[in-house]
C-alpha cells in the first residue's frame, strides 16, 4: 500500500470508522417510537444475521429465530411494525454514514495529489508543456450531463439534512449534530407520489446552485491564475448539460409546457446566482465609476428573477462587457484592488451563460416515425404515401422539404408534442442563449434514416437548413447497434445535405454511446468491449470524412452501466479514440455521492480534465492497445458473451430476477418520473425492461451478475488455452483493461452470497442460483490469478473499507428484504388473497430504500 493509501485509510477510519460509533450512540434519542429498545435489538438482529449466515439460515429462519430468541411479541402485526421501524432506524444510520463521509473528503482524499489539476501543473511545469497546454485548451472541454434517472431514493429534504449535517461534523459541532439528527427522526424518507419532471429538474438545479456553481469557479479561477494565457474567453473548459425536463424517452409525463419551464428554471437560477454575487461585490467595491454600474448590473438582474412575467433582453456578453468596464476601472485607477472578484464572476458567467445547463432533449426513434407518418396522412408537408416509401425514397423526401406543418392541426398527443418541442427549442435559444437547448439525442438509434427523421422534423417545424443550430445525437447502446453504428456514420456523412448541415456545425459530430443496455444485452465485457470497438472504428472513420467526432458517454453510477473508475477510462485511451472534449451523464446517486459537496465536485471534476489533458500532452501511446492486446480482449469478450447469454437464455431468467429481487416493485417506490419498462403491455420482456430496475434488483438481491458475470468463464478458457501470462501482462501494461477488472472487483464487493444461499436446493431456482455463485467464485479466483492479490478491490483500501462499512449497515435490511419476498413467494403458492401480501410488499419497497442509499452507485 503506498503512503497516500495508507494516509488515505487511516484518515477515513478517524473521521469516519470512529465517529460513526460515536454519533451512532446519539440515535437513541432520536424521536422515535420506542426508540431505546429499537436500538437494542437491532443490534441483537445484526448479530442473529451475522451468525445465521455463517451457520447457512434462511432469512426467514433469521427472522424467525430472532422474534423468538429476542422478544416476547406473538401477534404478526406487532413483529412487522418492529420490522419497519428497524428500516427508519438503518435508513438514517446511512445518512449518517454519508453525512460522515462528505465531511472527511477532504482529509482522505489528496485535494492536490495525482489526477488533481495542481498536479497537472507540476506536470506542465516539469515538462515545458504550456504551449502544448495552449493548443489542447482551444477546443478542449469536458460536460457533465445532469439525469433524473431514478437510482437516487432520497427525497430532496432530506439530502438538505444530509448537506447540513456534513458541514456541522466538519466543524465538529455537536449541538447541531444533534439537532440535525433529530430532524431527521421526524423527516418521512418515504414519497407517497411518484415526482414529476418538473420536481426532478427543480431537486437537480439544487446542486447547480450549490455545488456546480462554485467548484466549476474555482476550477476556472485556478487554471486562469496558473496558465492565464491557456484558457480562452470562447472556451468554457466546463460545461453542464440537462436532462429532466427534455428527455422523453420512455416517460410519457415530459410534455413541451414542462420543457419550457425547466428551461426557465435553469435561466432564473443562474441569474439568482449573478445577482447574489453581484451583491457581495457591492460590499467591497465601493469606488467611484464602479458602483454605478453595479448598480445597474444588479437592477437588470433583479428585474429578471422578482419581478413576475418580466424576461428581459438580457445577454450573456452583455453581463461580460460590463465587467470588463469594472476590471479595467480597477486596473487603472484602483491599483487592482478585488479585481480577483470580479475575475471570479467574469469566469462563471462565461462557463454557465444565461443557460446554467444546456436542455438536451431526447427521444425514441420510433416516435420520430410514428409522428412523421401522421404528418403524412393530413398531407401536412409530406406525401401521403410516405408510409410505403422504401428506406431511401423515405430519406430523398426527408432531405428535400420544403413545406412547413402545423402543430395545431394535431389533438394533444405524441405528434403535437414532438412538433410544438422543436419549436420551443428556438424560444429556449433566444431567452436562454443558443447553449440553452442545441441537442436533439435520438435513443434506439439504429438507422441512417432515425437521424434524418428529426433533421426533417426541424424542417417541417420551420428551422431553415442553413440556419438549423441543433446538433442530431444518435445514441448506440444495443451490442448489435454498437456494431452497425460505423456504417450508419459513414452514410451520414456521405449524405450531401446531412453533411452540408455539419459543415455549418463546425464539421462536428457528438455521437452518444450508452452502456447500460449493452450490459444488459451482452454483459459487461462484451458492453465495454463493443464500445471501445465502435469508438476506435468511428474515431477513424469521422477522421477520413474530416469530421470531428465527439463521444458522449451515457454511464450509470456502479461499473455494470459504465460507471466505477470513469476518469481511468478516459486516461487509458490512445490516440485511436477522439478526445476531444470528454462527455458524460451524471445521474441519480452519483451526483450526490461523487458531486455532492464543493470538495468532491471539484476533486472528480479535476480528475476527468487531468484525464483528457495530460492524455493529450504526455501519452506517447497511438493506440489504447496493440494488436496483440485488442486480440486478447476481443476473445475475453467473445467468451464471456457466450456465458452470459447462456445465462439470459435460461428459461427461469426472469422469473428467477421478478420473483427473487424487488424488480416487480420498482414502479411503485415512487423515486422516478419515467417508468419501470418501456413497453405498455403487462408481461415483463428483457427488451422492454429498462437497464435501472435490471440492475438495480441484482444489486439489492446483492448478486451484481451484471457487473462480472462471464469474466470468471472468459479467464479460464484463455487459461486452458496457455493464455494466462499474456493476460497478465495486459493487466500490468493496459490502464484499460486493469480498470475493466478494478470496476469488476467493486461490482464483486458488494456482493453476498450467503443471503440468498437458501436457493441453492431450491426446486426452481437452485440451477439457476448455483450458475451465478459458481460464476462468481469462478471470477474471484481467476482475478487473483490475474492480479496477484488476495482480496477484492485491494488497491482501493477506503473504498474497501467504506463499502463493508455500508454493507454491515444494511445487512438487517437485505435480510428483511428477503425474508418479506420469502413470505410472499408462500403466499403467493397458497393462493392467499392479495390483501394479505400488502403489508409484506411495502415492507418489500421500504426496505429498498435503505439497500440503494446504502450503496451509492448501486443502480
Amino acid at each position: 500500500m503506498d503512503h497516500q493509501s495508507s494516509r488515505g485509510l487511516q484518515q477515513f477510519k478517524n473521521y469516519v470508522g470512529i465517529k460513526f460509533q460515536l454519533y451512532n450512540s446519539l440515535f437513541t434519542s432520536l424521536p422515535f417510537h420506542r426508540i431505546e429498545k429499537t436500538g437494542i435489538l437491532l443490534s441483537l438482529l445484526l448479530n442473529n444475521c451475522e451468525e445465521g449466515f455463517k451457520r447457512k439460515l434462511s432469512p426467514v429462519q433469521i427472522i424467525d429465530e430472532f422474534f423468538e430468541k429476542h422478544t416476547s411479541y406473538i401477534k404478526e402485526q406487532e413483529k412487522i411494525d418492529l420490522l419497519f421501524r428497524f428500516i427508519q432506524y438503518v435508513e438514517r444510520q446511512v445518512v449518517l454514514f454519508d453525512a460522515l463521509e462528505d465531511a472527511a473528503f477532504r482529509d482522505v482524499n489528496d485535494m492536490n495529489g495525482i489526477g488533481t489539476l495542481k498536479h497537472l501543473e507540476s506536470e506542465v511545469l516539469q515538462e515545458n508543456a504550456q504551449e502544448q497546454l495552449v493548443e489542447k485548451l482551444k477546443d478542449f472541454s469536458i460536460r457533465l450531463v445532469l439525469t433524473a434517472h431514478p437510482t437516487q431514493f432520497y427525497p430532496g429534504t432530506v439530502l438538505g439534512i444530509i448537506n447540513d449535517l456534513s458541514r456541522a461534523l466538519q466543524e465538529n459541532n455537536a449541538a447541531q449534530i444533534n439537532t440535525y439528527l433529530q430532524q431527521l427522526g421526524k423527516t418521512p424518507f418515504f414519497k407517497k407520489n411518484k415526482p414529476t419532471p418538473y420536481d426532478e429538474a427543480i431537486s437537480l438545479v439544487w446542486y447547480l446552485e450549490n455545488v456546480f456553481y462554485q467548484a466549476a469557479g474555482r476550477i476556472i479561477n485556478f487554471m486562469k491564475q496558473q496558465f492565464p494565457d491557456a484558457v480562452p474567453g470562447h472556451n468554457p473548459v466546463i460545461t453542464m448539460g440537462f436532462w429532466p425536463g427534455g428527455d422523453r424517452d420512455g416517460n410519457p409525463n415530459v410534455k413541451v409546457d414542462t420543457t419550457l419551464k425547466v428551461a426557465d428554471v435553469l435561466r432564473g437560477s443562474i441569474i439568482k446566482c449573478y445577482y447574489l454575487d453581484v451583491r457581495k461585490l457591492k460590499r467591497r467595491l465601493t469606488f467611484k465609476g464602479v458602483d454605478t454600474i453595479l448598480n445597474e448590473l444588479e437592477r437588470q438582474l433583479y428585474n429578471n428573477i422578482f419581478i413576475p412575467g418580466q424576461r428581459t433582453a438580457l445577454i450573456k456578453q452583455g453581463l461580460l462587457d460590463e465587467l470588463f468596464k469594472i476590471r479595467d476601472i480597477l486596473v487603472y485607477q484602483h491599483n487592482g484592488l478585488f479585481q480577483h472578484l470580479v475575475d471570479s464572476l467574469i469566469n462563471k458567467i462565461q462557463v454557465f451563460g444565461l443557460h446554467f445547463a444546456s436542455l438536451d432533449i431526447r427521444q425514441d426513434s420510433s416516435v420520430h416515425n410514428t409522428v412523421l407518418e401522421a404528418i403524412a396522412e393530413k398531407g401536412d408537408g409530406l406525401p401521403e404515401n410516405y408510409a410505403s416509401l422504401s428506406n431511401d425514397e423515405k430519406m430523398e423526401v426527408l432531405t428535400h422539404l420544403n413545406t412547413r406543418s402545423t402543430p395545431s392541426n394535431y389533438e394533444e398527443g405524441v405528434v403535437k408534442d414532438t412538433l410544438d418541442t422543436i419549436a420551443a427549442v428556438r424560444t429556449i435559444q433566444e431567452y436562454n442563449g443558443q447553449e440553452g437547448c442545441n441537442r436533439y439525442i435520438i435513443s434506439q438509434c439504429n438507422s441512417v434514416l432515425n437521424v434524418l427523421e428529426v433533421f426533417a422534423l426541424f424542417n417541417l417545424c420551420g428551422w431553415e437548413k442553413d440556419n438549423l443550430s441543433i446538433d442530431i445525437v444518435p445514441l448506440f447502446e444495443t451490442i448489435d447497434d454498437l456494431q452497425k453504428a460505423g456504417d450508419i456514420m459513414v452514410a451520414l456523412y456521405k449524405n450531401p445535405v446531412y453533411k452540408a448541415h455539419l459543415d455549418k456545425r463546425k464539421s462536428r459530430q457528438t455521437i452518444m454511446l450508452g452502456f447500460s443496455d449493452g450490459t444488459k444485452d451482452g454483459g459487461y465485457l462484451m458492453a465495454n468491449w463493443s464500445i471501445f470497438k465502435a469508438k476506435e472504428e468511428l474515431t477513424r472513420l469521422s477522421k477520413e470524412y474530416e469530421i470531428d467526432v465527439v463521444f458522449f458517454d451515457g454511464r450509470g453510477g456502479p461499473p455494470a452501466r459504465g460507471g466505477g473508475k470513469t476518469h481511468k477510462f478516459y486516461a487509458s485511451m490512445g490516440r485511436n479514440i477522439s478526445n476531444q472534449e470528454i462527455q458524460l451523464t451524471i445521474q441519480g446517486q452519483t451526483v450526490s455521492s461523487n458531486f455532492g459537496t464543493i470538495d468532491s465536485a471539484q476533486f472528480n471534476i479535476e480528475q476527468l480534465l487531468n484525464a483528457g489533458i495530460s492524455n493529450d500532452l504526455f501519452s506517447t501511446k497511438e493506440r489504447t492497445l496493440d494488436a496483440a492486446e485488442e486480440e486478447l480482449l476481443k476473445e475475453l469478450a467473445r467468451e464471456s458473451l457466450d456465458s452470459y447469454k447462456e445465462l439470459k437464455d435460461h428459461p427461469d431468467f426472469l422469473e428467477y430476477l421478478s420473483h427473487v429481487s424487488p424488480l416487480k416493485f420498482y414502479s411503485e417506490t415512487n423515486i422516478g418520473s419515467r417508468p419501470a419498462k418501456r413497453g405498455s403491455g403487462g408481461k415483463l420482456s428483457l427488451k422492454d425492461l429498462r437497464a435501472i430496475p435490471f440492475v438495480g434488483a441484482w444489486s439489492q438481491l446483492k448478486q451484481n451478475v451484471t457487473g462480472y458475470y462471464g469474466v470468471g468463464t472468459a479467464l479460464q478458457v484463455l487459461d486452458k488455452k496457455g493464455k494466462t501470462s499474456e493476460l497478465r501482462q495486459l493487466y500490468q501494461n493496459s490502464l484499460f483493461f486493469k480498470t475493466l477488472i478494478d470496476n469488476c472487483e467493486m461490482a464483486m464487493k458488494k456482493c453476498f452470497f450467503p443471503l440468498t444461499e437458501f436457493l441453492s436446493q431450491d426446486p426452481r431456482y437452485g440451477e439457476i442460483w448455483n450458475k451465478i455463485y459458481n460464476e462468481y467464485e469462478l471470477t474471484q479466483r481467476f482475478i487473483f490469478q490475474l492480479t496477484g492479490k488476495k482480496e477484492l478491490m485491494a488497491d482501493y483500501p477506503v473504498e474497501q473499507l467504506s463499502i463493508m462499512m455500508r454493507e454491515r449497515i444494511v445487512l438487517p435490511l437485505t435480510t428483511i428484504q428477503q425474508y418479506a419476498l420469502c413470505r410472499i413467494r408462500q403466499m403467493e403458492e397458497e393462493l392467499a388473497p392479495a390483501q394479505h401480501r400488502e403489508i409484506l410488499e411495502k415492507l418489500v419497497i421500504r426496505s429498498a430504500f435503505g439497500i440503494i442509499n446504502a450503496g451509492r452507485n448501486s443502480a
